[in-house]
């Protein structure tokens, strides 16, 4: 919540990005690159809801009370390779399609 995380992150591996509201990710940003195809908020948002579940955490509670406040104090960190191999496994998974719409023909 302190904006200080930047400076204390190796950021020759990885990419800061802000955790987007679902609506604004859906038109935004590339699928290919959505980490198992969905989006951060709802991941993000259900993690925080599973450790209310588990713990009872008032800190969740607070967070989920006032979701779209609590979204935006978060960051995603985004490893370089791991963006590049789902850039890579969503254009072979293209290829694949198009081989597969052109054999119908």
């Amino acid at each position: 919540p302190y904006k200080d995380f930047e400076p204390r992150c190796n950021m020759s591996m990885v990419g800061l990005e802000p955790v987007l509201a679902t609506s604004e990710q859906l038109t935004r940003t590339e699928t290919s690159t959505w980490h198992k195809g969905e989006c951060d908020e709802i991941i993000l948002k259900s993690l925080i809801e599973r450790h209310f579940q588990f713990t009872g955490s008032e800190k969740a509670r607070m967070m989920l009370d006032n979701w779209d406040s609590a979204r935006q104090k978060f960051v995603k960190v985004f490893p370089s390779e791991y963006k590049r191999a789902l850039g890579e496994m969503h254009a072979k998974k293209q290829s694949a399609m198009k081989a597969r719409e052109a054999a119908k023909v």
